[in-house]
């Protein structure tokens, strides 16, 4: 019976919440939005932490997954490249006593779909891996677990410039008043 519910449980979030995570985030990653500096500080400082223990994490596995720390370096670079870009992109309104801004909905859309695309092929590769059997070496390094963990750092890096950028933007829009 708790082998039924785990597996029930493992359907419904396959299966409902995560694709309505991914429109959810669609759909607040191109609303338009005030600037708010604290915010920008806070989630930028968030997205260091997080993007350090990312890299940390990739150089303790690529003892166990081979490239995992090059490929995760080149995905945060490649996402901070990315983000400067969704600011150059970025639809800005500045009125008097506030900076509203609304990010560009096709690059906010591709990187819903590069998230998405890359839990799908993390687990079709996972499953075709596991069932086909594989030579030497270990199931995690052959799942493509290292390219998993790129994608995510693209997304890190991508949001770490687009809040960077933000502050910057919102700072030099308050010095002007």
């Amino acid at each position: 019976m708790p082998l039924l519910l785990v597996a029930m449980l493992l359907v419904f979030v396959l299966v409902v919440a995560m694709p309505l995570s991914l429109v959810q985030r669609y759909r607040m990653g191109t609303s338009r939005r005030r600037a708010r500096g604290w915010v920008a500080t806070f989630n930028m400082a968030g997205l260091a932490l997080s993007a350090a223990m990312v890299l940390v994490g990739a150089a303790l596995t690529s003892m166990w997954v081979p490239g995992a720390f090059t490929y995760t370096a080149a995905g945060f670079v490649a996402g901070c490249i990315v983000g400067l870009a969704g600011l150059l992109l970025t639809r800005w309104e500045p009125v008097p006593g506030a900076l509203y801004y609304t990010p560009n909905r096709w690059l906010v859309l591709g990187l819903t779909l590069v998230v998405a695309a890359r839990i799908a092929y993390g687990f079709w590769r996972g499953w075709h891996t596991w069932r086909l059997g594989f030579e030497g070496g270990s199931w995690f390094a052959a799942s493509g677990a290292a390219g998993s963990m790129a994608a995510g750092a693209v997304v890190l890096g991508y949001y770490f410039a687009y809040w960077a950028g933000l502050r910057r933007r919102f700072r030099r829009h308050a010095s002007r008043r």
